[in-house]
């Protein structure tokens, strides 16, 4: 969304929300979830082994993109409530400056792929790597859980960093990682640019996408924002892990168009 296109966000779907919701809510809170349950310390283990061989060896990672490329074909000119999320390194510039062409290749190509194992861990799928960023989306029939996920998600996302990946480069000396992330939560359309239903560009376009963008573009390093369509749907004991985020004058001009007010961001607070 450029400077010059309206900072309304539309309104949330709530209609969309699935019949079944209220079974699939009282199941999460009974620990009766069918998603998979996250071993953060597993996790971290992992991390580090698949780090240190990508230093050593230059290993290669899987190509965790193509499970999204699939689900987004399958689901072609369809609107679909989802959340959002985008993670971004932080002083990457700096990296570039201290290190080896080859070692800044490695260093950046295993943090992208290390966040796409987080987000299909947490029942996500990783849409697109640019630059240094990672965007990644959440889909399930209900919306609590898909937020519940990404949130988790998000939060694993800064253990695995500072628990997983910096060790590992503090034994090389070199500069640790961070990141900043925003999520988001709306309606979105999946589209295909062209007419080939196995070749042609598939993508994710809506509002959604673009405000996830900004409120990560608001974050501080190794901070959570979360818009308010986000906040309402987490469970109430990680609604307690956040706060709402104060602006300075014209620091965020993004409106509801429920309220006309404008669109509260909360940040995480542990």
């Amino acid at each position: 969304m450029s400077e010059k296109e309206d900072s309304t966000l539309p309104a949330s779907d709530s209609k969309q929300e699935d019949t079944s919701q209220k079974g699939s809510v009282v199941d999460m809170m009974l620990g009766k979830s069918s998603e998979k349950v996250i071993d953060s310390d597993t996790m971290i283990k992992e991390t580090q082994q698949r780090i240190w061989s990508s230093l050593k060896k230059g290993i290669e990672y899987d190509a965790t993109v193509d499970r999204s490329d699939a689900y987004l074909r399958q689901h072609v000119h369809e609107k679909q409530s989802m959340v959002v999320l985008y993670v971004d390194l932080v002083g990457s510039t700096d990296i570039t400056l201290t290190l080896p062409e080859e070692k800044i290749a490695i260093i950046i190509s295993s943090f992208a792929q290390e966040m796409a194992f987080a987000i299909k861990h947490h029942g996500g799928y990783t849409l697109k790597f640019v630059g240094d960023a990672v965007i990644g989306y959440f889909v399930h029939t209900s919306s609590l859980i898909a937020t519940d996920n990404a949130v988790s998600c998000a939060k694993s996302m800064i253990k695995i960093i500072e628990e997983g990946i910096n060790p590992i480069l503090n034994q090389y000396d070199y500069p640790d990682l961070f990141v900043k992330i925003g999520v988001d939560f709306g309606t979105n359309m999946i589209i295909r640019y062209g007419s080939d239903a196995k070749k042609s560009h598939v993508d994710i376009l809506g509002p959604t996408m673009n405000i996830a963008a900004k409120i990560q573009g608001k974050a501080k390093p190794q901070e959570i924002l979360i818009g308010e369509d986000v906040y309402n749907r987490i469970h109430p004991s990680v609604q307690k892990e956040f706060s709402k985020k104060e602006w300075k004058e014209n620091e965020w001009k993004y409106r509801s168009r429920e309220t006309g007010e404008l669109y509260p961001v909360y940040y995480h607070s542990n």
